[in-house]
């Protein structure tokens, strides 16, 4: 099978995902053509990442004309669509700009490679390529559509027609389904999570957790709700619960929770240990005894669907406790996987820390449920290998 795939951003730490289904989909013998929109890195593990660059835009003041003249049916659709609804943000519509410009610069590269479909894994910049790559080229194309895509400021400007008319529509969490299966025919619409290469090494949990061991892995966002994590730290510390937590990852906030930690007085308890690579992450999961994440739903609308790291995290025997917002909930069943605690309820958070730090047979039923639940739902080649099933039988549809 030949893949023109399409992503914003390759290869980039804060989605390792896409990495681990590209190293798949390589070994499953696809040949890949990588298309990264914004920016990224020349080379994956030895296969060549084409970077698009934004003065091949100049381009299109003799290719647009052009593809018009040729065309002029599918791009006055696209005209229709685009002044029927208001784009979602400026950044969403410089995104679906970027995207349909570059499928026009790129028209014959795409025609040269002669790919069986054209994968886009976001429903922003590369499903527009993909939309424009169809119209241009008559090759069929399917994107992915995930939390940002849809619930970001109300969502993408144009993914009602972009849902429409891609052959697929690749989702990894049943509320993103949900959601997507409203906007086109809901048989289209594919629940196929992500999921890990290799399985870490299973491990018990400690038998002894006098200093409890805390590891937050997230973008420092908005949406991740750090001012209630940090709370909660607060409130532990006050309890007198002996404990130590890393905080992984870098962003905007990183300043405003430094602040925070100080205030607090939590010096000595909390650590930033700034962007670690996949490897240290997966170290220091191996290290903690709980995972924290207290995802919320930011101020634009956007939420996480199913963040990578709380399945890595079940895999690698830390307990997690989460937000029941969006997807953590597909993984974590209350007591069963993990705990669920709202994030603005930080005596809650309290409660099962001293819980779990007392109890070592309690960490082991939920590390040993969660484990399983991985094996069975979160494997990169098992999944991947759907997706490529869902792809061939789609685009010969």
């Amino acid at each position: 099978m030949r893949i023109f795939y399409v992503t914003t951003s390759f290869p980039v730490y804060s989605e390792t995902f896409l990495q681990r289904e590209v190293r798949a989909m390589i070994k499953a013998g696809v040949e890949m053509e990588i298309l990264s929109l914004h920016r990224g890195e020349p080379d994956f593990e030895g296969h060549p990442v084409q970077r698009f660059s934004k003065w091949q835009l100049l381009k299109l003041f003799y290719l647009l004309p052009l593809a018009c003249w040729r065309k002029g049916s599918v791009m006055m659709e696209f005209v229709r669509e685009m002044n029927a609804h208001r784009p979602a943000s400026a950044l969403n519509l410089f995104e679906n700009l970027l995207g349909f410009g570059a499928a026009i610069v790129l028209e014959k590269r795409i025609r040269d490679f002669e790919p069986d479909i054209v994968h886009c894994v976001w429903a922003s910049a590369p499903a527009a390529f993909g939309m424009m790559a169809e119209g241009l080229v008559g090759t069929r194309f399917s994107t992915g559509a995930h939390a940002y895509d849809i619930f970001e400021h109300g969502g993408d400007w144009l993914i009602d027609m972009k849902c429409e008319r891609a052959c697929l529509v690749h989702v990894s969490t049943e509320v993103a389904k949900q959601r997507v299966q409203s906007l086109c025919d809901a048989r289209k619409v594919q629940l196929i999570r992500r999921g890990l290469n290799e399985l870490p090494a299973i491990r018990d949990p400690r038998d002894s957790c006098e200093r409890l061991r805390i590891v937050c892995v997230a973008r420092l966002v908005e949406k991740k709700g750090f001012p209630f994590q940090l709370e909660i730290y607060r409130r532990l510390k006050a309890t007198g619960l002996d404990f130590e937590a890393k905080i992984i990852g870098d962003g905007p906030m990183e300043e405003e929770i430094r602040s925070r930690i100080a205030e607090f007085g939590l010096e000595e308890e909390v650590r930033l240990e700034g962007w670690l690579s996949e490897g240290e992450v997966l170290q220091r999961l191996a290290w903690a005894d709980l995972l924290f994440h207290t995802g919320v739903v930011a101020a634009s609308g956007d939420r996480d669907g199913l963040p990578n790291v709380v399945p890595e995290a079940m895999a690698s025997g830390a307990v997690v406790i989460g937000s029941p917002v969006s997807g953590v909930v597909e993984a974590i069943e209350d007591g069963e996987t993990g705990f669920l605690c709202a994030p603005w309820e930080p005596e809650a958070w309290v409660k099962r820390c001293e819980q779990l730090q007392t109890d070592a047979a309690l960490r082991i039923r939920l590390s040993q449920s969660a484990r399983a639940w991985v094996e069975r739902e979160f494997v990169a080649d098992r999944n991947t290998g759907y997706l490529l099933e869902c792809l061939e039988v789609a685009r010969g549809g």
